[in-house]
């Protein structure tokens, strides 16, 4: 899908809207009102999409956006890498807070462009690029320079936390500031991480299975070390 069908798609399939914790954001989200809410796998495979995991703000980047907005310090003058951005929630929300670079990334190239969209409608500039960091050889020169790693919602499977949750470590290990955002799924570890924030976020019940649920902020320790945030 080219850059241009994929914008009249998202603006087609969503709608303009601010996420329950963030009233200072608004993003083109699927609401029960746009089709992209109702939409069936056949149609997203004639639209040849992923699962758009995108237009939707999920408890745990809703929680590490809040936290980043209510104690700008965190990312204020830094290099901020916002993982499986999505949306850009996050990603948004240290451009709001002052960051001095923020780079959004994602797998999903239509997922990218609604990250450059909402950006735009927010009048914050955030980087975004389609790449698969869990999976590369060493990192990209715009994700090397990152401070900070935002990573929201990223234990959504057990599959992926194996291949997520070392490379964060990892990131931690090499003395950047790890945020992982979560909203008590499973697959979510039970070490390595220490909990700095939670939120009581509202949810969307078709989605999640419940009408809310707590956005959990988690400081990601290196091996061995310690995970507080002054």
């Amino acid at each position: 899908m080219r850059e241009a069908e994929a914008r009249r798609f998202i603006e087609e399939n969503t709608a303009s809207c601010a996420p329950p914790l963030l009233p200072e954001i608004r993003l083109r989200l699927a609401t029960e009102v746009t089709p992209l809410w109702r939409a069936t796998e056949a149609f997203l495979r004639t639209h040849g999409i992923e699962p758009p995991f995108w237009a939707f703000a999920w408890a745990g980047g809703q929680a590490i956006a809040r936290l980043v907005l209510d104690r700008p310090e965190l990312v204020r003058g830094k290099v901020v890498l916002d993982l499986a951005s999505g949306s850009g929630l996050c990603a948004i929300a240290a451009a709001r807070a002052g960051a001095r670079r923020v780079v959004a990334v994602d797998t999903d190239s239509l997922a990218v462009v609604a990250i450059t969209r909402n950006a735009e409608d927010g009048g914050v500039a955030v980087e975004a690029h389609v790449e698969d960091l869990l999976r590369g050889a060493g990192l990209p020169a715009w994700a090397e320079e990152a401070e900070v790693v935002l990573a929201g919602d990223v234990c959504y499977d057990a599959a992926m936390t194996r291949v997520v949750f070392p490379w964060l470590r990892a990131r931690a290990g090499e003395g950047r500031t790890v945020l992982l955002g979560d909203p008590g799924r499973a697959y979510l570890p039970n070490q390595g991480i220490e909990e700095i924030t939670r939120y009581r976020v509202p949810v969307i019940d078709d989605v999640e299975g419940t009408a809310e649920k707590w956005g959990v902020v988690y400081r990601v320790a290196l091996a061995g070390g310690g995970a507080s945030v002054a």
